[in-house]
C-alpha cells in the first residue's frame, strides 16, 4: 500500500508540474481577454470601430493592397516610405504627398470637405482646423486599441478626446545666438535673462506671431505670458516672420540673437554650418506642442493598411529616420528618440491635445500685447 500511495502522490506532482504553466497562463489571460473586451465595447458604445488583434489589421491590410498618404514630413520622406515598404511589401504605397503649407493644408481641406479627397487615405489633419476635420475621419479607437496593446503606438501620442487622430512629430522652441557676437557670458540661461538692459534697442530678433510665448501659457498662465511679451516688445526687439529667414540673419551677423525658432529648424541650419556659428539655448519652461497630426480618412478604401502606416511612423526605427532627415523632430513621447533624450530632465510647459484650440487665440493676444508690431524687411 505504500508503495501505491508514493506512485499516487508522483503521479499527481507530475500532473501539477506539466499543468501549472497552463493554469497559471489562463489566469493571467484572463483578466487581459477582460480588460480587452471591455475597451472593445466601450469603443463600440460610443459609435467607435475597434480592432481585437493586429493579425487582423495585418489580413485585412494584405487584401487591400494599396496606401495613399498626405503627411507633413518633408526631408524623412524618402527614408520613412523605404523602410515601410520593406517591411510590408504587401502594400503598394501608390502615392504620398507632403502638405507644406497652411495654404497647401488649406486646399486639401476644402477638397475633402467637398467628397473630392476620396483616393486618399490618411490625412494631415492640420492643427488651425481641427475641429472642422473630426466629421471626415474614421471613427475608429486608436487610443484603446494602444493602451491594450493590439497597435504599438505611445498612447500619449494619441489624440485622448477624439481618439483618433496622431502627432507623429513635436516641435518645441529655442533661442538661437551667433557665437561671434554673443559672448558665453552674456547668453541668457533664463527668459527673465532676455529682459536684461543689455539685450535692449534690436540686441535679438522675436517672431510678431510668437508659438513660442503661447505655448508657455500651459506653465505660465495667460496674464503671466502677456505680461513678459509686453515686456520682450518693450525691449524694442527686430520683429520678424518665418524661422528659416530669422535663422540665416543670424549665421550672417545681421541678428545676434533670435527668440522662438523650432529646435528642428536650428539643429537643420547647423548642419549647413561649417564655422558653428549658429549655437542654441533651450531656455525653461520649455515650450512644446505635438504637431503633424495624422489620422485615417473615413472614406479610405485601405483603413487597415493605414493603421500599418499609423504605427510604423510612432515606431523607434522610423523616429530614428525623422531624426536623422528631418532633422531631429521626433515625438518626445518615444522613448530614446532624439527629442525625447534633449527634453529629458528639463521642466516643460506642454500644449495639450485639448489646448491645441486655444493656441490661435493665444497667439492673437500675445500679437496685441506686442503692440502690432510690423514685419521689418530688408
Amino acid at each position: 500500500m505504500a508503495l501505491q500511495e508514493r506512485k499516487r502522490t508522483l503521479i499527481t506532482c507530475l500532473f501539477f508540474i506539466v499543468c501549472s504553466p497552463t493554469i497559471v497562463s489562463s489566469a493571467l489571460a484572463a483578466p487581459a481577454n477582460s480588460a480587452l473586451l471591455n475597451a472593445k465595447q466601450e469603443a463600440q458604445v460610443s459609435g467607435k470601430v475597434f480592432i481585437a488583434t493586429h493579425d487582423e489589421i495585418v489580413s485585412k491590410a494584405k487584401a487591400e493592397g494599396k496606401l495613399r498618404v498626405m503627411t507633413g514630413l518633408l526631408g524623412s520622406v524618402k527614408t520613412t516610405t523605404e523602410a515601410f515598404k520593406k517591411k510590408y511589401p504587401f502594400i503598394d504605397l501608390q502615392r504620398i504627398e507632403t502638405i507644406r503649407s497652411a495654404d497647401n493644408a488649406q486646399q486639401a481641406f476644402l477638397e475633402m470637405k467637398a467628397g473630392m479627397a476620396k483616393e486618399w487615405d490618411i490625412a494631415r489633419t492640420y492643427t488651425d482646423q481641427y475641429n472642422e476635420y473630426l466629421p471626415h475621419l474614421w471613427k475608429i479607437d486608436l487610443l484603446g486599441m494602444a493602451e491594450q496593446g493590439v497597435i504599438a503606438i505611445p498612447p500619449k501620442m494619441i489624440d485622448p478626446t477624439n481618439r483618433n487622430v496622431v502627432a507623429l512629430l513635436s516641435r518645441f522652441q529655442v533661442t538661437a545666438y551667433n557665437k561671434n557676437l554673443v559672448p558665453p557670458n552674456r547668453v541668457p540661461k533664463t527668459w527673465e535673462d532676455i529682459l536684461k538692459p543689455e539685450f535692449k534697442g534690436r540686441q535679438f530678433a522675436a517672431e510678431i506671431r510668437s508659438q513660442e510665448l503661447a505655448a508657455l501659457v500651459p506653465a505660465w498662465g495667460l496674464e503671466k505670458t502677456l505680461d513678459y511679451a509686453s515686456k520682450i516688445a518693450a525691449q524694442q526687439p527686430i520683429w520678424v516672420r518665418g524661422g528659416t529667414r530669422g535663422l540665416s540673419s543670424v549665421v550672417g551677423g545681421e541678428i545676434p540673437m533670435y527668440l522662438g525658432p523650432n529646435y528642428s529648424s536650428v539643429k537643420g541650419v547647423q548642419r549647413k554650418d561649417p564655422l558653428g556659428v549658429l549655437q542654441y539655448v533651450v531656455l525653461e519652461p520649455v515650450p512644446v506642442r505635438v504637431g503633424t497630426e495624422q489620422a485615417i480618412l473615413a472614406s479610405s478604401k485601405n483603413p487597415h493598411a493605414a493603421l500599418l502606416w499609423l504605427e510604423f511612423m510612432a515606431s523607434r526605427d522610423a523616429q530614428n529616420l525623422v531624426d536623422q532627415h528631418e532633422p531631429l523632430a521626433s515625438s518626445f513621447h518615444v522613448g530614446g528618440s532624439a527629442v525625447e533624450q534633449e527634453l529629458r530632465g528639463k521642466k516643460l510647459s506642454v500644449v495639450s491635445w485639448n489646448e491645441n484650440d486655444n493656441m490661435e487665440q493665444w497667439i492673437a493676444a500675445i500679437v496685441k500685447a506686442f503692440g502690432f508690431p510690423r514685419a521689418e524687411t530688408k
